[in-house]
């Protein structure tokens, strides 16, 4: 089976490699040609654990190729997938100009039947445009050709996505013809041998399910963060707090677990663009507006207990930061709570000092020069009156305390992940917060 993913970011190249990986023939599409020129020769340009071997294997066995020329593919391709970017424009509504570039590019040159895939997250009502641009470019060439379009949202975690596409736990295809739904059947087959995971709905439902389950997940992050910081006032631990409601079956454990804010590509955009999506069909998203604000106000608790902690005293103090990447296992800086600290830090006259295992030249690129970038963890840690860890990589979970203290001008730890034991470390004579206890 012969298929083309447009756009070779984030989404697009893991579908593509994981689709290759078990045996189809896939042509990646990309209208930036150093990026292109840059696969072809292995260089990866995204951190995604395992990903690059892959890519290497399929592209050596002549599975996995890149071309920056969609046109070139179309007769030889059943599906193509749309994986460009829809970045949010100015009012947080997600911007489609890519999408419809890649409809009217399939309309302009197909002369076959293809199935138009949109797996780029979009507002619900976008499939229906993107079948509008196709037939505008036929009728402008004067031809009847058969397509079919559909909506396959993507459901893949930073860090393990290679995992969660080889092995999902559901693939949700939305399709309005039994022509379509046999063609997505045959090339999820591979993936569903051990249990049948494929559910089919129509498009507009299929639209609308990757942005309630994203908006849900951010839901329960920042109701669980709206807890933590009414636990510190009342004096509960929210530790105990999220361990007892996360046994109730009806509620479950997972992302419950309380912090410094959510970022990443996914959950501030998808909430911004379904409150947008609401607003322009005349509806308030009244729950997803009181998320949003409370990850805002989140992403600065640990400055406020930092500054709390100095009476305000700020200028001229050196801050550590572990953690740069909104989480571990990425180099993705979107949105990170990092960058709000660093301004914070920045603009209260600190110095900071910074150090995280893959997101170092990401944070370079984004944040330039105003910061000094640590050879390792410690070396981040030397003369600092503070430590803030941010992201919860594995080699922070266990430092070793005594050297730490050493290298530290003042033995201070504020722990925006709650990893860290409080009484193990005032007992070693560090001070020692973290959220909701």
């Amino acid at each position: 089976m012969n298929i083309a993913i447009v756009g070779t970011g984030y989404v697009g190249l893991v579908s593509g490699t994981c689709f290759a990986e078990m045996g189809i023939n896939v042509t990646c599409v990309d209208v930036d040609e150093s990026k292109i020129d840059s696969l072809r020769k292995g260089i990866v340009p995204i951190y995604e654990p395992g990903l690059e071997e892959m890519v290497l294997r399929n592209s050596r066995e002549g599975r996995l190729s890149f071309t920056t020329d969609l046109a070139s593919v179309l007769d030889d391709v059943e599906v193509v997938f749309s994986a460009v970017g829809t970045p949010p424009d100015e009012d947080g509504s997600a911007d489609l100009k890519y999408v419809l570039q890649v409809a009217r590019t399939i309309g302009a040159n197909m002369n076959k039947y293809v199935l138009v895939v949109t797996k780029s997250t979009v507002p619900v009502g976008t499939a229906r445009k993107v079948k509008a641009a196709i037939r505008e470019e036929l009728d402008r060439r004067g031809v009847d050709i058969p397509f079919d379009v559909a909506s396959n949202p993507e459901f893949l975690k930073e860090g393990a996505a290679i995992k969660d596409f080889m092995s999902p736990d559901r693939v949700v295809v939305g399709v309005e013809s039994d022509k379509a739904r046999g063609v997505m059947e045959r090339l999820y087959k591979p993936f569903m041998m051990n249990n049948y995971r494929l559910i089919f709905t129509d498009i507009p439902s299929a639209e609308m399910i990757k942005y309630a389950a994203n908006s849900m997940l951010a839901t329960r992050i920042s109701f669980m963060n709206d807890i933590a910081n009414l636990c510190e006032l009342v004096g509960a631990d929210v530790n105990m707090v999220r361990k007892g409601i996360g046994s109730d079956s009806r509620i479950g454990s997972k992302f419950l677990y309380p912090g410094c804010g959510y970022g990443g590509s996914c959950f501030p955009k998808d909430v911004k663009a379904l409150i947008r999506t609401a607003e322009g069909n005349g509806y308030p998203m009244r729950v997803l507006k009181a998320v949003e604000e409370v990850n805002e106000c989140q992403k600065r608790v640990l400055f406020e207990k930092l500054s709390r902690h100095y009476g305000g005293a700020l200028e001229g103090r050196t801050v550590a930061l572990w953690g740069l990447a909104f989480k571990p296992e990425t180099d993705d800086m979107r949105e990170a709570t990092a960058l709000v600290t660093i301004d914070l830090l920045l603009k209260a006259g600190c110095e900071v000092r910074v150090f995280d295992p893959v997101a170092m030249d990401e944070c370079r690129r984004r944040v330039g020069d105003s910061v000094t970038y640590a050879s390792d963890m410690y070396d981040a840690a030397l003369n600092a009156d503070a430590l803030l860890l941010l992201t919860e990589w594995k080699q922070f979970r266990l430092p070793s305390w005594g050297v730490l203290k050493r290298a530290m001008r003042e033995p201070l730890i504020l722990d925006g992940r709650n990893i860290y034991d409080k009484e193990e470390l005032e007992e070693m004579g560090f001070k020692y917060y973290c959220i909701g206890k």
